[in-house]
């Protein structure tokens, strides 16, 4: 996958601007990503990957960071345009120039993620399906959060990681799941929290990246900012101050993690078989 010259002419022609300078940015192992400088001093991210291989993959974070922008929560890079050319699929960003954490930038998250969390919806689900990762994410409209989580999460999960050898006992699991997940309104969570997809602004504010929205429960954000570590024990203190959680949060926190860890056994192998096992043992 590479920035050509004819893709650089439909750009340019598409977007009206000139291209002055093309360097690559970290874009980890799904999309190549890019940072633009124009003639006149504008800054862009371009996002690349397979159109064929990821169909509608940056169609589905647009809808997501336009979600998450209505909710004037976070700031999230402005969606400039996405499309395919030339079998590639493409997604233009506005670029967020870096600044440093300030002292109340902890406290700002806390409460920023709180309000994210207050959008609520009728069902849980979304519009249209996503991706996590690399990997599908399906959202089909649901009434009841256990039921969600377990058919449009959980299932397709284990059911890949059996295709590819893995094997778990899950029936007893999946009833007792349904007595443990408190019932709570559905909330707009940015669905791939971790400490790689936010950013610090110029102003020293969070800015989130990458999402993979849908109404769910927002202890899901919780579990994954617990899972890979990168935040502040503060920003927990700040979030429950304005949004209380539901007791018994913390006991919960491993069975929202299980669908990541499911997710990065799936990716990346079976260093993570022992966790999930753990896990299902853990709630059977």
């Amino acid at each position: 996958m590479t920035f050509s010259k004819t893709l650089q002419q439909h750009l340019e022609q598409e977007l009206h601007i000139h291209i002055q300078q093309i360097a690559p940015l970290s874009g980890g192992d799904i999309n190549q990503v890019f940072k633009i400088t124009t003639t006149d001093g504008l800054h862009f991210v371009i996002k690349l990957n397979s159109a064929k291989v990821f169909h509608r993959m940056f169609a589905a974070e647009a809808i997501g960071l336009k979600t998450l922008a209505k909710t004037q929560a976070f700031k999230t890079p402005k969606v400039i345009s996405h499309g395919e050319f030339a079998n590639q699929s493409y997604l233009i960003l506005e670029y967020i120039h870096s600044g440093s954490m300030g002292k109340s930038f902890w406290l700002n998250f806390g409460k920023q993620l709180a309000r994210l969390h207050k959008t609520t919806n009728l069902y849980f689900g979304l519009e249209t399906h996503n991706y996590i990762g690399s990997l599908p994410q399906y959202n089909t409209k649901t009434e009841n959060l256990p039921s969600f989580y377990i058919e449009q999460r959980l299932e397709p999960q284990f059911k890949l990681a059996s295709k590819k050898g893995y094997s778990f006992t899950i029936n007893s699991f999946y009833k007792n799941l349904e007595q443990i997940i408190p019932n709570e309104q559905p909330a707009l969570i940015h669905g791939d929290l971790w400490s790689g997809n936010y950013l610090v602004d110029e102003n020293g504010y969070p800015a989130l990246i990458d999402p993979a929205i849908c109404f769910g429960s927002r202890e899901m954000d919780i579990a994954m900012m617990h899972l890979f570590g990168g935040f502040s024990s503060k920003v927990f203190d700040y979030y429950h101050q304005s949004f209380p959680l539901i007791e018994e949060w913390k006991r919960r926190l491993s069975i929202w993690q299980l669908y990541y860890l499911l997710v990065h056994l799936n990716l990346f192998g079976s260093s993570y078989y022992a966790s999930v096992s753990n896990i299902i043992k853990q709630f059977s």
